[in-house]
């Protein structure tokens, strides 16, 4: 499958299955989108007819063409034949081993998020703190089940994972002190909304973790629109001093400022320039995923808005970057020549397989998002995992499952989408939320437009 797309000035094609990107002439482009429909005659006098005037374009430079697009093709880097569907049904099924956890060891919040998918902390259930038993307890069981695995990754969240930051000390503490003997090594990270971030916090997120997810929206009046306390007041006046002071402690490195747009914020890369210009350089905004009567949610509408900024955001970036003050933007993170495996690139996040989420009662679920609906109960962190239908439904997802997937050019970059996006939109794991599809193939035809024009840079020595 051949993907071909124009943006920023150049003529991009993508090969899905050999992953190769090739940035092209006009006559190139032209001839390419032909060459599997039309005969060489007919391209060659396409071509002429289209650029022989202006451009001297001439039947030998037509068969050169065609003979570079057939090399291209002869060594597997365009129209390739996929290898890879075959490997998809099974290859989930080939280890049952856990490589990570995310840890609610909080079900409680000191915000009142208004698109808060866990009901402002609480999951639509009752306040809960997880205890330091039922916290150890979990990391034993994901020991007891990560096989031949030596890297294993807690993620401590909530609600807010602050709330019970004793027992985050604790659990990381116990963690440490097990890992050598049982020949692990775990990598934490805390995904916090920054209330209550002080020196105590910071110097442990320096000590112990690996990363730090920072919630914020962006502008102050976006922000606090969405992410008001709970007496209606602003929350980005607290927490902002306190990201700059742990970002500063990092170092500006291993941490995530991760934001949500709404309906509200459709012109989102206002909100994204305006962190950058406060000096945060890892950034992440996420779109909304609600129920499409929520005033909040996206639109039909909002999408060719949508799809724009993020045109604007990666000619922007490319900009500051050619500047010497670029910034990371999470979703065009994306390496052409050594980015995932083949196996990751199938089977995606891993959720509900390698991947759980875990209450402060010990319940096990696929992911944080679905905590809460009892038909994705997997099993406790005491008795194991009981419910293997669920398990085995997560087990099935992958780039190729759907239908709509395998005539999809952007499958092997998505793996198949977010499970819980796709249950959320249409009731099943199985689903398709298309739009979201829509914005993700938005976001790598720029990410990928600005790595070509980030090799095309270099290799002209700018």
């Amino acid at each position: 499958m051949v993907h071909q797309y124009k943006l920023n000035g150049y003529n991009i094609v993508i090969d899905t299955a050999s992953g190769s990107v090739h940035c092209v002439d006009d006559a190139a482009y032209d001839a390419i989108d032909l060459y599997e429909t039309e005969t060489p005659e007919k391209i060659t006098e396409t071509l002429i007819n289209k650029y022989g005037q202006s451009e001297s374009f001439t039947a030998d430079d037509a068969a050169a063409l065609l003979d570079d697009i057939k090399t291209l093709k002869d060594d597997g880097k365009l129209f390739s034949k996929d290898p890879f569907a075959s490997l998809a049904s099974g290859i989930k099924n080939r280890s049952k081993d856990i490589k990570a956890l995310c840890l609610h060891v909080s079900h409680a919040c000191n915000l009142n998020c208004e698109y808060c998918f866990a009901a402002q902390g609480k999951y639509h259930g009752q306040s809960a703190l997880m205890s330091f038993e039922v916290g150890k307890r979990a990391l034993d069981f994901l020991i007891e089940n990560s096989g031949t695995r030596h890297n294993l990754e807690v993620d401590f969240f909530g609600g807010e994972p602050l709330m019970n930051f004793q027992v985050v000390k604790d659990l990381t503490a116990y963690a440490r002190s097990v890992e050598k003997e049982k020949g692990k090594n775990f990598r934490f990270t805390l995904t916090t909304n920054g209330m209550l971030i002080d020196d105590d916090v910071i110097d442990f997120c320096n000590r112990e973790c690996h990363n730090v997810v920072l919630s914020l929206d962006g502008r102050k009046e976006i922000h606090d629109a969405k992410r008001p306390t709970p007496s209606g007041g602003s929350s980005y006046d607290v927490i902002l001093p306190k990201f700059r002071k742990l970002v500063e402690a990092r170092q500006g490195k291993g941490y995530y400022m991760r934001g949500t747009f709404t309906h509200a914020n459709t012109d989102f890369t206002k909100d994204i320039f305006h962190m950058a210009d406060l000096g945060f350089t890892e950034l992440s905004m996420e779109p909304v995923v609600c129920k499409p009567s929520e005033p909040y949610a996206l639109t039909d509408e909002d999408l060719p808005v949508l799809k724009e900024q993020y045109e604007i955001l990666a000619k922007e970036m490319i900009r500051r970057r050619d500047e010497g003050r670029g910034f990371t933007f999470y979703h065009y993170m994306i390496d052409l020549k050594s980015g995932p495996c083949i196996y990751k690139r199938i089977s995606g996040c891993g959720s509900g397989t390698e991947y759980m989420a875990v209450t402060p009662t010990g319940d096990l679920y696929p992911c944080h998002q679905f905590v809460g609906d009892t038909k994705y109960l997997m099993g406790n962190v005491f008795t194991g995992i009981t419910n293997e239908k669920v398990r085995d439904e997560f087990a099935g997802c992958n780039a190729y499952s759907r239908q709509e997937c395998r005539n999809c050019w952007a499958q092997l970059y998505c793996s198949g989408g977010c499970a819980a996006n796709a249950y959320h939109a249409t009731g099943s794991v199985s689903g398709i939320y298309e739009y979201g599809c829509e914005l993700f193939r938005k976001r790598m035809e720029c990410a990928i437009m600005m790595e070509v024009d980030k090799s095309i840079k270099e290799s002209e020595g700018e």
